[in-house]
């Protein structure tokens, strides 16, 4: 896998999720925060999971300590949940401008937050994370189903037919 299909994956997560918050941000605060009984409740709790794992995967990356994980109910708002997510793309994106081919190709030893040292491949890693976060955005897609609400489309394809020409994968 190479760094400019990192980009486009980090550019289709980006699109995507800002499409879901976008969505979730027309509901009324109950039903946003509402327990559904998904993996991780409601929509709230599960926007916060994917938000969080984005921050701790960086974090592994960089080689820094690790952040707690975040807790939904540390985060009241929908917009304050939005500035934290805004940061960590900004930092994952700015972390990829320093990287290569090579340095993809390259491993990384990480721990848990259970305190369990693993060793990767940056890319496998990197895809790991854009998977995590597509799946987490299919629940709160199914969410939204049960709440009434007609989700965004949010499939790669429909990133690619949308942003031909203009994206970062030419």
């Amino acid at each position: 896998m190479t760094l400019q299909e990192i980009r486009t994956l980090q550019a289709y997560g980006a699109w995507a999720t800002r499409r879901i918050f976008d969505a979730v941000g027309a509901l009324p605060d109950e039903a946003y925060k509402r327990d559904l009984k998904s993996s991780h409740g409601g929509i709230h709790s599960t926007l916060v999971h994917l938000v969080g794992a984005e921050r701790i995967w960086l974090e592994r990356w960089k080689g820094g300590a690790l952040s707690p994980f975040l807790k939904a109910e540390e985060i009241p708002s929908l917009a304050e949940l939005q500035a934290i997510w805004e940061k960590n793309r900004a930092a994952i994106e700015e972390w990829l401008a320093t990287l290569s081919d090579e340095t993809l190709r390259g491993t990384f030893t990480m721990k848990t937050l259970k305190g369990e040292a693993f060793t990767h491949v940056y890319w496998q890693a990197f895809q790991h994370l854009a998977n995590h976060s597509t799946y987490h955005r299919g629940q709160v897609v199914t969410m939204l189903r049960q709440l009434g609400v007609k989700p965004p489309g949010t499939d790669l394809i429909v990133y690619y037919r949308e942003t031909a020409g203009s994206g970062p994968l030419r």
